[in-house]
């Protein structure tokens, strides 16, 4: 099912529709809106999630508000909208993550327009996923976005690449997490150490801090210290 776009109220208002149609669209911030309670996950510690994303939209030298609704069998079930430049056109799209109240969460791609890519649902209901970091980070200069797949029960990083308008997943890596049930944050994220993306999480047993990175085509996974409390991960982010 298709989701809606509404333009709502531009700031500048052109009269060259013909220009403004032909200048690239770049996403100047996003969040979520149209707050539902017709999912009873609560994995984040309520039960409201979203139904609508709203974003602003640069167009040439025009300013709009783009509202996409998801169809009553989706929701944002998440904490906010993180703008990425996925397609290397110096334009953000933005990533989120989408549940299908049947299916489960799934990672996606949205442009001005909508929908562009989207991880496979995880399957089944009440079962999400916590991203955790965007950059290339096997060096070779393509996109990509990594999450844990079910956080407090499968523990996998999965690292998917966005490449031709498809994400395809590259590695993954077992006994991994960066949330626990209730909490209305993710923790951990990526740092850049000596020109590397690394992806800092807990262990699965939340008592060891790990700092994973590709090496050739496989993800490797290094303790870096002691999980004391919430800043130890946010301390970890620095090299």
């Amino acid at each position: 099912m298709r989701v809606g776009v509404k333009i709502v109220t531009p700031i500048v208002v052109t009269s060259l529709a013909l220009s403004s149609a032909l200048a690239s669209a770049d996403i100047l911030s996003a969040k979520y809106s149209n707050p539902t309670k017709r999912y009873t996950h609560a994995v984040l510690g309520d039960d409201i999630e979203y139904g609508a994303l709203e974003l602003r939209v640069k167009i040439g030298k025009t300013q709009e508000t783009r509202i996409i609704t998801l169809p009553k069998s989706h929701v944002f079930e998440d904490i906010a909208p993180r703008l990425a430049d996925m397609d290397g056109d110096g334009d953000n799209e933005v990533v989120v993550i989408e549940t299908d109240m049947q299916r489960g969460a799934a990672l996606a791609i949205y442009d001005e327009n909508g929908k562009i890519a989207q991880t496979p649902s995880i399957g089944t209901s009440h079962r999400w996923l916590a991203p955790a970091g965007i950059a290339d980070f096997n060096g070779n200069g393509k996109m990509d976005v990594a999450y844990v797949d079910r956080p407090h029960l499968a523990k996998v990083l999965r690292v998917w690449e966005f490449d031709n308008g498809r994400l395809k997943e590259i590695a993954k890596l077992q006994g991994l997490t960066n949330h626990r049930i209730g909490e209305n944050f993710i923790s951990g994220g990526v740092r850049i150490c000596d020109g590397r993306a690394e992806i800092i999480t807990a262990d699965s047993s939340w008592q060891r801090i790990r700092a994973t990175y590709f090496i050739g085509a496989n993800l490797t996974s290094k303790d870096i210290g002691a999980l004391r409390d919430k800043q130890s991960l946010q301390s970890a982010l620095n090299c």
